[in-house]
């Protein structure tokens, strides 16, 4: 009789009736008939649709919402009719409410992202995308337009808050520790590209007289959801999802698949032991344990990710990104072409400037990183606050000081577009262990939608009450105290493995260290040198430390087979 150690791959019998979505060629499993590199640079291209989808929704309403043909449909936000402070209010309402549907959307990644998995969540994100910017794009005057474009935005907030929350999980459980933050950055950079393009298609648009000004650059966002859906058709769930769920047989295939390896190669079986071994130390997996302290640290790992979304936001730059033509025209004084060309250059300098964290993620590292780009939003705000005090205090509109407040506003879309832009979505994607990394990650997503919500909200009725002078300085401020937070809890993940920050946070936990401190000296760790620290820190159930009395450790398809043979007797 052939024991199960010698078969090609152990399952049970619910796991033997699983259909494997892979394909093998040459040995090697392959999905869209790729694997390797090839198939995380299909997984990357995914991810990046999915988030310029997110940049493009965002961006989109920044050139239409003060637009006399949006005007039309929507009278309430003309101050022209319904007053300044009111039309201040719609505006930032219109604009903001998409933070509650993307709010709600996170939501439900939280409740249920662990049940649905990343495919799923991220096809049903994109599908509701799809079906709300038709509610958006069909308003008719006289028939509660201003209800359904609401309706509409909520719905499409839905679909990306999903996704926002569901995509960067995905994407760094299928990457490598070597060129993961890579992979996530270009990912996030995608933001501000999908922003200027919909900056430039409502200027170009902006010269149609008619609905179809505004009409089309909502609707074009479609298209980005559907190569969304796709893409998420054709590739493989994450091998870390799989294997939390016991769906063994998938999870090692799309293990090997990202390897380009066969599925009893060693490291093939190495790399599965150390993700399942990481995972049955939680157990079943629940919402509460982001609660939870201990060598696994997971409630200190949750708030570190949400603390990134909540600065990311708070710093100022969607007051800058959403109202940067109504900045420049109302409260610098420019008229409203130059306005949304300066705007459209704007989200130029923007997009350009997330390329240029590619080649500093892996070099300079995350801490610094987030180090520097504080310091240059806040030098960047103070510039944009101290030049408008001619104008705002004094009353001198003509002064020529008010060009200098442009260039802090430019200055601080570059400081934020290579720094803060990618980073609070790479953070919690590393810092926040397999276990709960669906759930800390939706919290996260939670915090940030929360707060762009807030400030989107409070930015016209600020602006108005306290003028550019005060708004940018209060900003300056915030962003100032970042930097205790940053230098003392944001631990440096640049070129480790998942398993290996795990490692990080238990270590300084087991022996009373610094977390950052332990984070910069500890050396990088080998598959083995993992495990047996996993042991060491207290990460390690008593199944693994049994494997570990072994000078060479049996592989979990060897044991699982030893554990059968015994129940068998």
């Amino acid at each position: 009789m052939t024991s199960l150690s010698e078969t090609p791959q152990s399952s049970s019998p619910a796991e033997s009736k699983v259909n494997i979505r892979a394909t093998i060629k040459n040995g090697v499993p392959t999905y869209l008939n790729l694997s390797g590199d090839a198939l995380l640079r299909a997984i990357t291209f995914t991810s990046t649709c999915a988030f310029l989808l997110f940049g493009y929704d965002q961006g989109v309403m920044s050139g239409i919402i003060s637009a006399p043909q949006f005007f039309r449909i929507f009278p309430d936000l003309n101050p022209a009719v319904s007053g300044s402070d009111h039309s201040s209010t719609m505006q930032a309402f219109y604009t903001a409410i998409y933070e509650v549907g993307c709010l709600a959307g996170a939501t439900i990644a939280l409740l249920f992202g662990n049940k649905l998995g990343r495919r799923r969540c991220i096809a049903i994100g994109a599908t509701f995308v799809i079906i709300g910017t038709i509610i958006q794009i069909t308003p008719i005057p006289g028939h509660k337009a201003g209800h359904q474009f609401v309706i509409g935005r909520i719905v499409t907030g839905f679909g990306n808050g999903l996704n926002t929350a569901t995509v960067p999980s995905w994407q760094a459980e299928c990457s490598k520790a070597h060129n993961r933050g890579l992979h996530i950055c270009i990912e996030a950079s995608m933001i501000a590209t999908g922003t200027v393009i919909a900056y430039w298609i409502d200027f170009g648009l902006s010269f149609v007289d008619n609905s179809l000004s505004w009409r089309l650059p909502i609707g074009l966002q479609i298209t980005f959801a559907v190569l969304v859906l796709i893409g998420i058709y054709h590739l493989p769930e994450s091998p870390r999802y799989l294997l939390s769920t016991g769906q063994i047989e998938e999870g090692t295939h799309v293990v090997a698949a990202l390897a380009a390896l066969s599925v009893e190669d060693e490291e093939t079986q190495l790399q599965k032991r150390l993700i399942i071994e990481a995972l049955e130390n939680v157990g079943e997996l629940k919402i509460k344990h982001v609660l939870t302290g201990g060598p696994s640290q997971h409630l200190r790992r949750t708030l570190i990710g949400a603390s990134s979304q909540l600065f990311q936001q708070i710093g100022g730059c969607n007051a800058v990104i959403y109202f940067a033509p109504v900045i420049y025209e109302q409260y610098i004084g420019l008229d409203r072409r130059l306005a949304l060309i300066l705007g459209g250059v704007n989200s130029t300098v923007y997009a350009l400037s997330a390329f240029g964290s590619y080649p500093m993620i892996e070099r300079l590292g995350r801490r610094k990183m987030f180090l520097w780009g504080t310091a240059g939003q806040a030098l960047a705000m103070f510039l944009a606050s101290f030049c408008l005090i001619p104008a705002d205090l004094h009353g001198d509109k003509g002064s020529g000081a008010n060009k200098g407040a442009v260039v802090g506003l430019f200055l601080f879309l570059i400081s934020f577009g290579c720094t803060w832009l990618e980073l609070p979505w790479l953070l919690p994607a590393e810092v926040n262990p397999n276990a709960i990394r669906t759930n800390a990650n939706a919290i996260s997503t939670m915090t940030n939608w929360s707060w762009n919500f807030a400030v989107v909200m409070w930015t016209p009725p600020l602006l108005n009450a306290i003028k550019g002078f005060g708004t940018f300085m209060f900003f300056g401020v915030i962003n100032l105290c970042f930097f205790p937070f940053i230098y003392l809890f944001y631990v440096e993940t640049k070129g480790r493995s998942l398993e290996e920050i795990d490692i990080i946070f238990a270590k300084a936990y087991t022996n009373g260290e610094w977390y950052v401190k332990t984070g910069h000296e500890m050396p990088a760790l080998s598959e083995h040198e993992i495990e047996r620290a996993a042991v060491e820190y207290g990460l390690a159930n008593d199944v693994e430390k049994r494997r570990h009395e072994f000078e060479h450790p049996p592989s979990v398809r060897e044991e699982y087979g030893a554990d059968e043979k015994q129940t068998g007797q």
